[in-house]
């Protein structure tokens, strides 16, 4: 499957390599931008973040949706339920999700093959915005939220594709969830500028409403942990919300999988 997604690739390196090209060119804006705030507001730190920090965490951010985002699977699934392809994993002794989460990997792992280059020039370039490199410990947490990340993403779109079963055209609800998902993961900003935002309950502001859902875990958390933002038993608390939260999603999948099947009428394919 490694060698049949890496001839995919191939094919189409050209368009491959203007894509991987044009996902750098945010950064540039990104500089410019958060120079600005800063010198607006006149101010050396928001919400804990100096302007260096806000571009280290952007980077950061960039590497873990390298990790966590999945293009086209969740329209993938909708589609292949819609035209009836689905159905050769139906009549066949093949786990599709297994399937599924198998070609993901593959294509994960190409990916990185391909872009590792581009993404240690960019990281290299901006290495004067990153404070100096954690610990070990530090290092290894941040490595295996980067994979929980990539597991978590996995099973959150694949349960959104499979809505598929019950609605016909599912367009316009996944890209609904992924304009949600995109800004209260903290991709756009960290989750901890929304911590002074009233939500009307007391004491409860809308970054701890926002931390309530698993989307910071494929965008946030892992950057915050590589800054030295989240330490200590926080760190561990992180991660194991993480792996529950995995779990859930999980077990989700496969029930909405098992009882979209039950109720499934194939056509085409």
């Amino acid at each position: 499957m490694l060698v049949i997604c890496l001839e995919e690739r191939l094919a189409y390196r050209t368009d491959f390599a203007l894509g991987t090209v044009m996902r750098f060119l945010p950064i540039v804006t990104q500089v410019f931008l958060w120079t600005a705030v800063f010198a607006a507001s006149s101010r050396t730190d928001i919400a804990g973040y100096s302007r260096d920090n806000i571009v280290a965490y952007y980077l950061l951010t960039m590497v873990t949706r390298a990790f966590s985002s999945m293009p086209s699977l969740a329209g993938g699934i909708s589609r292949s339920i819609r035209d009836g392809s689905v159905k050769k994993y139906l009549i066949q002794p093949v786990d599709y999700i297994g399937f599924l989460l198998a070609s993901r990997i593959a294509h994960k792992l190409v990916y990185y093959i391909v872009a590792i280059l581009p993404f240690a020039a960019v990281l290299f370039f901006c290495r004067g915005y990153f404070p100096p490199a954690p610990d070990g410990l530090t290092i290894a947490a941040y490595i295996l939220s980067l994979l929980l990340s990539f597991l978590l993403g996995f099973f959150l779109e694949a349960t959104l594709g499979m809505i598929g079963f019950w609605f016909l055209e599912v367009s316009s609800i996944i890209f609904a969830y992924m304009l949600f998902q995109y800004l209260l993961s903290g991709h756009m900003f960290p989750i901890d500028m929304l911590a002074d935002i009233p939500t009307g309950l007391t004491g409860v502001s809308l970054a701890d409403i926002v931390r309530l859902l698993p989307f910071e875990y494929t965008a946030y958390f892992p950057a915050a942990v590589w800054l030295g933002k989240i330490t200590g038993w926080e760190l561990v608390r992180g991660i194991l919300v993480e792996i529950v939260w995995l779990v859930v999603m999980i077990g989700v999948c496969r029930f909405v999988w098992w009882r979209g099947t039950k109720r499934y009428s194939g056509f085409g394919g």
